[in-house]
């Protein structure tokens, strides 16, 4: 790709010299206004004031971009479920009437519900329904996806998941990140014990999917409903000997889910509602990095994580959709993290870094999530003057140009 300078822009929100743990005030955000970016690569070479760069650079290759346009990063969704076959507005429905999350799913609801439609369908819609939601996700200005798989619960449909994922990250322009998450629930046509069904999954998945190259991560689900601490851990220190990275759902419901996370030295503990002062306290000094779920907590009607607490505690804070078919079937991440910031209170620089350089930590990946030398020029832009729009719309201004590896989609 030729080196080219791209803008200008009313402003360019880097995010270049924000730190990765604890809280940051708005202040701290360095905004160049009439800016542009010089990109070569796909790689962002310089970013500055616009007319300075043009002219210190003659006969560079000019995208000029046009109105008022505020640029930020790409975003990084951490944390979604958007492999899945069928609709659970039924479970909504109850909810919505009262019932509990767990009354739903031990009544034949629930992710249960949702295994049985993805294991009846084929690969290839898997692959159409998976093309469509990482569309809307790019539309959005998200340039980077994990995708669990976890909806299939033996070894032929999870294999199919993940396969399914890959097929899409071979046409998409995003960058998908699977997640092997078959220990998402002991399957209810498992005869044996969660132990048992772990092992299952050490023994004759996970070197399955190695082999394939279909993923570098594992997850769990710790809770009362899918699995406990004793199980989990002889779980996650195998996989990590075998060369996985390390995830865990935690404290969604009940807490012992974050301690197993800092003790198997997880990459990230996901969901965290239920956590206190004390869980806060256990990520000051940790590399496990904390990922809020905002979408979760609107699609089950209860508190959200304490975003505020885990930051003030200097915890690493990505925001993630939880995008799935039961929990957040919405999947907005920008809506979710502008209303949760209302009730959070999170900063604009908060709210940014948590959708961006945070939310790759969260995926060990260091190359994206900041608009600096170096990086990849995985861009949005939104058609305003004043970054502060943005969180103000709550999710409804959109980006109107999304550039990825620095060509504009």
């Amino acid at each position: 790709m030729m080196k080219k300078l791209i803008g200008p822009f009313s402003e360019i929100v880097t995010l270049s010299s924000l730190a990765l743990n604890g809280a940051i005030d708005d202040s701290q955000l360095q905004v160049i206004r009439n800016g542009g970016v010089i990109v070569e690569d796909g790689v962002i070479r310089e970013t500055g004031d616009f007319d300075a760069l043009y002219n210190a650079n003659p006969g560079l290759e000019i995208e000029e971009v046009e109105g008022e346009q505020v640029l930020l990063p790409g975003f990084i969704d951490c944390h979604t479920h958007i492999c899945f076959a069928g609709s659970r507005a039924k479970d909504y429905s109850l909810r919505i009437q009262g019932k509990t999350y767990l009354e739903i799913a031990k009544s034949g609801g629930g992710i249960w519900d949702s295994v049985t439609q993805t294991r009846a369908a084929e690969e290839s819609i898997l692959v159409s329904l998976l093309e469509q939601r990482v569309q809307r996700h790019l539309a959005d200005g998200i340039t980077t996806i994990e995708i669990k798989s976890g909806y299939g619960l033996d070894i032929a449909n999870e294999l199919k998941m993940l396969r399914a994922i890959k097929t899409v990250s071979l046409t998409t322009k995003a960058d998908l990140v699977p997640t092997c998450l078959a220990a998402h629930l002991l399957p209810k046509d498992f005869n044996g014990s969660q132990t048992e069904y772990l092992n299952h999954i050490v023994t004759d998945l996970l070197p399955l999917v190695k082999a394939e190259n279909l993923a570098g991560r594992v997850d769990i689900f710790i809770e009362e409903s899918a699995f406990d601490r004793t199980a989990a851990v002889p779980y996650l220190l195998a996989a990590k000997a075998m060369g996985f990275e390390i995830t865990v759902h935690a404290d969604q419901f009940t807490t012992s889910g974050l301690e197993v996370a800092i003790e198997v030295g997880a990459v990230s503990a996901d969901h965290l509602e239920a956590g206190t002062a004390y869980e806060a306290a256990l990520l000051k000094g940790s590399e496990t990095v904390a990922v809020v779920l905002p979408g979760a907590s609107l699609g089950l009607g209860m508190q959200y994580a304490p975003a505020r607490k885990l930051l003030d505690a200097g915890a690493c804070l990505a925001i993630a959709s939880d995008w799935n078919p039961g929990s957040a079937p919405m999947g907005d991440l920008l809506m979710q993290a502008a209303v949760m910031s209302a009730a959070e209170k999170l900063s604009t620089a908060e709210v940014f870094a948590g959708l961006t350089f945070r939310a790759a930590k969260a995926l060990n990946i260091k190359d994206r999530g900041r608009l600096a030398e170096g990086m990849m020029a995985d861009m949005q832009a939104y058609p305003c003057h004043d970054y502060r729009e943005i969180l103000y719309h709550q999710g409804k201004i959109k980006p109107g140009i999304v550039w990825k590896n620095g060509t504009r989609i």
